[in-house]
């Protein structure tokens, strides 16, 4: 059995600046029967996405285009519009290239070792990709109008299902208490959440984020608009690339300083994606509630019947706890909600992915058809 080869132009120091993972030099098992069937292409990682390709880095250098990948790379229907937009490269992704920077051409995307989706808004099932590969998510929530529990919880729902270590970064010290605040969303949320108050603009403050950021990890921002991420990343950084806005008074909303997903490598080693402010954030579908509701699903366990649905069933473990005043009820109340939403989220990603496979054997039954009439061409 031969040893894969690592066939790369930058060295692994230079890829582990852009999130290369440190186990390895020829990354995951998943990548290297790719990596060995294109001795001539090299990584390279999406720093951003556009309509006609893709903006890269390989290494230290200055970011570079490729040309969207090929008709052969794309699933099927992706000139008809079918295809499910996360099954094209996002900001994060890890592509094989070939050619000069001049003119550079991904032929393959390397399968993601995970990914942080959320349902698109409208009323056909599609999903939207927020980042793929992924080692850890901040989400930002400050200590003004915009420290909601509820929302928390639904960012935890989404990052968790993507298999992302999450991190709840709390800023405007100013505007509340933080050890209050972290007491009240551990109460609520989980005791183990790890929870971080930061001045986002002071460099030592933030400077508690650096245990996630060690070279070969990825880290991404998401949290409201005017939660304070665009500052969040100046701090990083050291100087100020992202723009940055004030909120509203009466509100504490802020406008979408940041426009579209960017990854960006960091003095401290890793790298760090920041994305604009999410408002509505629907399920896909393939999440766990019980990832972020794990608490209610140990009381589950206790109740006397194994289909209970914590309502007016006797012997219910999770409403005694609710009554004995150590389980949060608006806590229940969104654990019910979001199972009710993933729960149908599901049911129509289950109704596309029937509707993808009967349309493959509709296509192939037609081609088989047209092959027997006018012979293969």
């Amino acid at each position: 059995m031969t040893e894969t080869p690592a066939v790369f132009t930058s060295d692994p120091a230079a890829l582990r600046a852009i999130g290369w993972p440190v186990t390895d030099d020829a990354g995951p098992e998943t990548w290297r029967a790719a990596i060995a069937a294109r001795p001539d292409a090299r990584p390279a990682r999406v720093v951003e996405q556009h309509r006609t390709g893709y903006i890269v880095v390989d290494g230290p250098d200055e970011p570079f285009s490729v040309e969207s990948l090929g008709d052969w790379l794309r699933p099927p229907g992706y000139r008809e519009g079918r295809t499910d937009p996360t099954d094209r490269p996002g900001v994060g992704d890890w592509l094989l290239v070939e050619g000069d920077r001049r003119h550079a051409k991904a032929v393959v995307l390397l399968p993601r070792t995970s990914a942080i989706k959320r349902g698109a808004a409208g009323e056909h099932y599609r999903q939207q990709l927020i980042a793929a590969n992924i080692d850890v998510a901040f989400v930002v929530c400050g200590l003004d109008g915009d420290f909601n529990p509820r929302r928390i919880e639904r960012y935890l729902l989404l990052v968790q299902g993507g298999g992302v270590e999450p991190v709840v970064v709390l800023t405007k010290a100013d505007k509340g208490d933080p050890d209050e605040a972290t007491t009240i969303l551990r109460a609520a949320v989980g005791a183990q959440l790890a929870v971080v108050a930061v001045n986002a603009k002071d460099a030592a403050s933030v400077a508690q984020l650096d245990p996630w950021l060690g070279a070969g990890r990825t880290a991404v921002l998401v949290g409201s608009s005017g939660a304070g991420k665009s500052t969040l990343t100046n701090t990083l950084l050291g100087l100020e690339k992202m723009k940055t806005s004030a909120v509203r008074e009466h509100d504490s909303r802020g406008r979408h300083t940041t426009t579209h997903r960017t990854l960006i490598p960091l003095p401290q080693g890793g790298c760090l994606i920041d994305t604009p402010g999410m408002r509505e954030l629907k399920p896909t579908g393939e999440e766990d509630v019980t990832d972020t509701f794990a608490d209610i699903e140990a009381l589950a366990a206790e109740c006397r019947f194994r289909d209970c649905k914590h309502e007016k069933e006797p012997g219910c473990a999770v409403r005694a706890a609710v009554q004995a005043g150590t389980l949060d009820p608006q806590r229940l109340a969104n654990f019910r909600k979001l199972s009710e939403e993933v729960a149908g989220a599901a049911n129509r990603l289950a109704t596309r992915r029937q509707q993808k496979a009967e349309s493959k054997v509709q296509v192939k039954s037609l081609n088989k058809r047209l092959d027997e009439k006018y012979g293969k061409h």
